[in-house]
């Protein structure tokens, strides 16, 4: 990504100053990560998803679809991913070593997503379509970096690729190298991959929990999925079709906003 190297060290810079700092006692409950992720190696999924992320950037640029560095929307997500990506390493200590990187591809589909190591995408689409303030379009990327830090997607091809090759949990150690492989294969695949509820909810409320921290209104979650909720089942919603959304989601969100209050006000006093 033009600029990547210099967002990384701008976020080191922020690091290091204290500006994105947050205490080790997360304020969301979410529960352990599921530990069969680790039948997945997450440097080969990681770099499948880099391959896949870099060639999709190629086709938006040979389509002239992508965004350049100067391009004002774009600036403004790297400004908000600026101030996300220091807290990441909360969620996971891997995050520290993953080389971020924040696009803008045009495009009329409401769509977003982060990838295996921290490759972000935004679709104008989600953007002019949902007229998304900076709180909500925070919002949206805590969301989808949350996945990553989560690591759902590694959890998802371990649990597809363990049952398609009749691997057992007490069978694991036989199987990683043909979980390896299968990661590296599902490179591919890895923008249309299906995340459980369970993780929808992990997502909502580790992205809540980040944006939060990082000075954006927690409200902005709901009011982004109650715009969500008005334009689902329109053409060109591609989110919705793996998040979808409706009356039990904002709930979940309203009910959590006193935990994170506290963590929104601090961080707009710093």
């Amino acid at each position: 990504m033009h600029g990547a190297a210099s967002m990384s060290r701008r976020v080191a810079v922020l690091a290091l100053l204290g500006v994105a700092t947050a205490p080790a006692v997360a304020q969301v409950e979410v529960g352990s990560a599921s530990g069969l992720r680790r039948l997945v190696p997450a440097g080969q999924l990681e770099q499948a998803a880099g391959e896949q992320y870099a060639q999709l950037l190629a086709q938006a640029k040979a389509r002239r679809a992508l965004a350049g560095a100067g391009d004002p929307q774009l600036m403004q997500l790297r400004a908000i991913a600026q101030r996300l990506i220091p807290l990441a390493q909360t969620w996971n200590e891997r995050s520290r070593q993953w080389r971020w990187e924040v696009n803008l591809i045009r495009s009329p589909e409401v769509n977003a997503f982060c990838m295996p190591g921290g490759k972000i995408a935004v679709f104008t689409g989600i953007l002019d379509r949902l007229k998304l303030s900076g709180d909500e379009i925070a919002m949206v990327m805590g969301h989808e970096m949350a996945h990553a830090l989560r690591e759902h997607a590694r959890e998802r091809v371990a649990k597809t690729q363990a049952t398609n090759i009749g691997l057992s949990l007490g069978a694991q150690l036989l199987g990683l190298g043909d979980l390896g492989r299968a990661a590296a294969s599902l490179g591919g695949q890895l923008l249309t991959l299906k995340f459980s509820r369970s993780d929808e909810s992990e997502a909502d409320l580790v992205g809540l929990e980040l944006a939060a921290r990082a000075g954006y209104d927690p409200r902005a979650a709901v009011s982004l999925w109650r715009k969500m909720g008005e334009v689902a089942g329109g053409e060109g919603i591609g989110f919705l079709s793996t998040h979808p959304t409706g009356p039990d989601r904002i709930r979940n969100l309203e009910q959590n906003l006193p935990r994170v209050q506290g963590l929104y006000e601090a961080a707009r006093r710093r």
